[in-house]
């Protein structure tokens, strides 16, 4: 008997650290973007929390959560979406509700980006860049300098896959105001982008493509997310870029229906919400924190701050996308982008 009991102890004793770690899986857009929020949060959780966040890469965005949830195949608890699709899996019934008394970080993200089904995470902009070699000192500083082929020629690069942000540039392009931007003028947005359109040399798919564009110095202007600019200026490629008139999506957390650990999905939406890890993502990417508390806590200096694209002078430059918005319009908006830029 005694010996039973020490064998017993010691099977307990040999599998409790297992047990103690649960596995969580995490799917963001890879490249720079997921690089940054592993270096500065998802390290931290294992030796914190007793977690392993596995990372998958989500290429295909919400239409990849469809596909999974339609087929019954689930594989990922905490996936990011950019703005504009949070509402529509929602409405998709593609996610699941928050149980926020188990995320209490959340208390700092800003009250209109907490929803019941998705919590805003980080920001990011897309921001038109240049080639700094070919503009020299006279570059350009906002979007109709972009569509203004005379003053400033050269080769150009589009996000060509989605209309939201494409629709805004063009409309801040064409002298919109930022506060008369929604409703989105759809007919005058594909107006502006089908009479430019043969001056557009690449429409990228894909973050790491855009980035590639930059490296190779394969166009000479494009449009691009902040964070992949910022990538391919630290390699050496010879390009600035402005937030005049950058367009701000908020990427936000949502749970998968039929996640398979959606209580540790819960966990980690807090984790990766915390203010003090937040507080480092601007040592790797130029995606600001969302939890405001981060720029209270000291650990980022004013000069950090100013480079923040959260920051509350650099959001004064920007147009907020309004993915509500979006929501309700996306499916005419992207029929009528496909048609117009076929």
């Amino acid at each position: 008997m005694k010996r039973h009991l020490l064998a017993t102890a010691a099977v307990i004793a040999v599998t409790m650290p297992a047990l103690a770690e649960e596995t969580v899986s995490y799917a963001s857009y890879g490249g720079a973007y997921q690089e940054g929020v592993r270096k500065a949060i998802l390290d931290h959780l294992p030796k914190d929390h007793d977690m392993k966040v596995v990372d998958y890469v989500l290429s295909g965005g919400i239409r990849d959560i469809r596909t999974k949830v339609k087929a019954n195949a689930v594989d990922i608890d905490v996936a990011e979406l950019y703005g504009g699709l949070c509402d529509q899996a929602v409405t998709e019934d593609l996610i699941i509700p928050l149980d926020y008394s188990k995320i209490p970080n959340a208390a700092g993200i800003p009250e209109n980006l907490r929803q019941s089904h998705w919590i805003g995470f980080t920001a990011y902009s897309t921001v038109l860049a240049y080639n700094t070699d070919v503009y020299g000192d006279s570059p350009p500083k906002n979007w109709a300098d972009f569509f203004n082929v005379e003053e400033f020629p050269g080769t150009r690069a589009i996000g060509g896959t989605y209309p939201s942000t494409n629709m805004e540039i063009a409309l801040l392009a064409d002298g919109v105001p930022k506060d008369e931007i929604y409703p989105v003028d759809m007919e005058r947005a594909l107006k502006k982008w089908t009479e430019f359109k043969d001056n557009i040399t690449v429409r990228w798919t894909t973050g790491a493509q855009a980035t590639q564009l930059a490296t190779s110095e394969e166009v000479d202007m494009l449009t691009i997310w902040a964070a992949r600019i910022e990538a391919a200026i630290k390699e050496g490629a010879p390009y600035a870029y402005t937030l005049n008139d950058a367009v701000m999506d908020v990427e936000c957390l949502v749970v998968p229906k039929n996640s398979p650990n959606p209580e540790g999905a819960m966990r980690l939406i807090n984790h990766l919400l915390d203010p003090k890890y937040q507080a480092n993502l601007p040592d790797y990417i130029p995606y600001g924190p969302m939890n405001q508390d981060a720029f209270k806590l000291g650990l980022i200096s004013p000069e950090k701050a100013a480079q923040v694209v959260t920051s509350t002078e650099n959001l004064k430059k920007q147009l907020i996308t309004d993915m509500p918005w979006w929501a309700k319009n996306v499916e005419k908006a992207q029929t009528m982008w496909d048609s117009a830029m076929q």
